[in-house]
């Protein structure tokens, strides 16, 4: 069915680049017959990608809307107005630039706009769930800025606010990032805000992964007390690939400049469109109701988890994601990832807090409730997952039983349905 309709709406494809278009094809099936549970994936919204296949694609238009360095601006001067008061009503927002091509530039742009080279910040360790952007030393980050990072509790494996405070008041660092990549628990922001505002530094929250349940009200918001926020806007928005970023209003000129014509040129058109469309559905009840159901199913797979012996990090989640120590069952991560991929069902590898193995092995996975509650999934199949997930890494002689489990489940749940 997958292959029919796409080949419907694609048929140029097809005549002009068969090798993509098969290539195209393979992935769809892909996705359409295993259980995605990426925490940093998703199925877009379809009007999404419509959006995102148009012919605004072919408009130049470095600058900002009334203010470009190209003629013919005229409509897609609106659709960026358009998509920026969106974000704004979505996030409560006082100023917000939706041009940055990811998260990763839209975190590029805010440290320039403070920064200079060899300035210090403070961050998430990596090893505790921050991000590369978070000045890991491989990234531009770690290499450009001089960077400290604060941890997690070794106890309880909560970010520890009073290490940040000492780390702050010790190292006196111009910016304070939070945010995450791999930390499944609430991020307090005043807290941080507080202590950024004792040392009279800045405070960016990057929200990447948390956009989605902050617009549904489900997780807290750092807009009343970060001076910049950034976000991806796929993920658990379901919108395109790209980033954002949210700020007061008094560092619109400095952000603004920094993102055009700091690091970018010509913004992309046709996803800002998309992004638009994206943050006008978010905005709807529906959305809400969505994001819900992701919290409940990521807190099933956690529970149902731990009841089949694998250690949750944190011993829970606040949010999308769930973090699984495989120590407790003698897997390293890369190990487990492989188990898993054999039978359908995609997750990623991951570091946990003070990991022995480094990051190709780890000894943890990463696993998300975004992608299959798109798809449908509720309480009763998100616990079958986990289930399943407990039997292929416990009992791999049981590897064709649970092969054929996640195909009737993937079959119940047509990824078509969404597009159709």
């Amino acid at each position: 069915m997958v292959k029919q309709i796409y080949e419907q709406i694609n048929k140029d494809l097809k005549e002009v680049d068969p090798e993509i278009y098969d290539l195209i094809i393979k992935e769809i099936i892909r996705q359409s017959e295993g259980i995605n549970l990426i925490a940093s994936e998703n199925y877009a919204f379809k009007a999404v990608l419509q959006a995102m296949g148009t012919p605004l694609s072919n408009k130049y238009a470095e600058g900002y809307p009334k203010r470009r360095y190209y003629s013919g601006c005229e409509y897609v001067d609106i659709i960026e107005e358009i998509a920026i008061k969106r974000l704004n009503e979505l996030f409560k927002a006082e100023y917000s630039n939706v041009q940055p091509h990811s998260g990763a530039q839209a975190n590029m742009a805010v440290y320039f706009s403070v920064l200079k080279p060899g300035d210090t910040i403070l961050t998430m360790s990596l090893n505790c769930g921050g991000h590369l952007t978070h000045g890991s030393p491989v990234n531009f980050s770690g290499i450009i800025y001089n960077v400290v990072h604060y941890e997690v509790s070794r106890t309880n494996e909560l970010i520890d606010y009073d290490l940040i405070r000492d780390l702050a008041i010790r190292y006196k660092p111009k910016l304070i990032v939070a945010g995450a990549s791999s930390y499944p628990r609430i991020i307090d922001s005043k807290i941080i805000a507080d202590i950024a505002k004792e040392i009279e530094a800045f405070f960016m929250f990057d929200m990447a992964h948390y956009s989605g349940l902050i617009a549904a009200g489900l997780y807290p918001s750092p807009v009343n007390y970060a001076d910049f926020i950034t976000s991806t806007t796929h993920k658990t928005l379901r919108g395109p690939r790209g980033g954002v970023i949210i700020a007061k209003k008094d560092y619109e000129k400095i952000i603004n400049k920094w993102v055009f014509p700091g690091i970018q040129g010509g913004p992309l058109m046709h996803v800002i469109a998309a992004k638009a469309v994206a943050f006008k559905l978010a905005l709807e009840q529906e959305f809400k109701d969505y994001q819900k159901q992701v919290l409940i199913n990521a807190k099933i797979l956690a529970q149902t988890l731990k009841d089949n012996g694998i250690r949750i990090v944190s011993d829970g989640t606040d949010s999308h994601m769930v973090l699984c120590d495989l120590r407790s069952i003698g897997l390293t991560g890369k190990e487990a990832e492989n188990i898993l991929n054999e039978v359908g069902i995609f997750v990623n590898k991951n570091v946990i807090p003070f990991d022995p193995q480094v990051p190709a092995i780890a000894s943890g996975i990463r696993l998300g409730t975004p992608a299959i509650t798109t798809r449908g999934f509720k309480e009763d199949e998100t616990k079958e997952v986990a289930n399943l997930i407990a039997i292929a890494l416990k009992e791999p002689h049981k590897k064709e039983y649970v092969k054929s489990k996640v195909k009737e489940l993937s079959e119940a749940f047509p990824v078509y349905k969404i597009y159709l």
